[in-house]
């Protein structure tokens, strides 16, 4: 008993729960009231969240390339692929190409009393090509046809050995044997039959037979070999021409070209 007459209830004791006042004891534990504005941006950036999404998705799908039945899977590395050259220059000799000699079949002779030999369909357009010139009063001569390897050989290093020649001054002027475009049968060194002291020779260009060949030679589908300063560094020869007027001269003439060649030393 305490000095007012009430009994003290000892500390370590629960409390009853008859001593809580019964408003107290009554009211319920509140939970935190959430205002209806906030719940509004809840919602909205919920909403905002998924709209983003679907959009994005749309983007992505228009916007990436589709693949077809054709389409090739990309390669892994982005690093470029090298493509190995189908020719390289290590055939030519000072300058000139290597060319095959034609098959005796394929030669028909263009002039019976020199025994000019071409290829045949070479040799027809060239028999069209001399009468149109003869018609216009021009009178194209084939000085020069099919050659073999054997007969260039003797062209080669026979004449140089007359003239004293080292093998890069002959070249400048005839080719060395298996690199001559006459061995191919398409090749042809022409004259004009009105001056033949111009035959062979770079004055050949002031005749009226060069002139016409300038004009109308590749209606016949030949073109001149070694115009001046052609990256062979062959000497000029306005006389030497070659058919390029099918599949197989084409590609003979100008797959060759594709080399790079050694420039022959003057």
């Amino acid at each position: 008993m305490n000095k007012a007459g009430f009994s003290k209830k000892p500390q370590n004791s629960s409390q009853d729960p008859d001593d809580i006042p019964m408003a107290v004891r009554d009211t319920p534990v509140a939970a935190p009231k959430v205002s209806l504005q906030t719940r509004i941006l809840l919602i909205g950036g919920v909403a905002g969240f998924i709209l983003l999404a679907l959009i994005s998705g749309f983007l992505f799908f228009i916007t990436t390339p589709k693949k077809t039945a054709n389409s090739q899977p990309s390669p892994a590395s982005s690093a470029p692929v090298a493509i190995a050259p189908s020719n390289t220059s290590n055939d030519t000799v000072l300058g000139h190409f290597p060319y095959r000699e034609a098959p005796e079949s394929e030669l028909v002779t263009i002039s019976a009393n020199r025994g000019i030999r071409m290829r045949k369909a070479a040799a027809q357009k060239f028999e069209e090509m001399v009468a149109a010139a003869r018609s216009a009063g021009v009178n194209l001569v084939p000085i020069s046809g099919f050659r073999s390897v054997k007969d260039q050989e003797q062209l080669f290093f026979g004449v140089s050995a007359q003239r004293n020649q080292t093998p890069a001054e002959r070249a400048a002027l005839s080719a060395p044997p298996g690199h001559s475009e006459h061995h191919t049968g398409y090749a042809v060194d022409v004259g004009d039959g009105a001056v033949p002291a111009t035959n062979l020779q770079a004055n050949f260009d002031n005749t009226k037979a060069y002139q016409w060949l300038q004009a109308n030679a590749a209606r016949f589908s030949f073109e001149m070999s070694f115009p001046k300063d052609n990256v062979q560094g062959v000497s000029y020869e306005p006389w030497h021409w070659r058919f390029v007027g099918d599949r197989d001269s084409l590609e003979t003439f100008y797959k060759a070209r594709n080399l790079k060649p050694i420039k022959a030393s003057q």
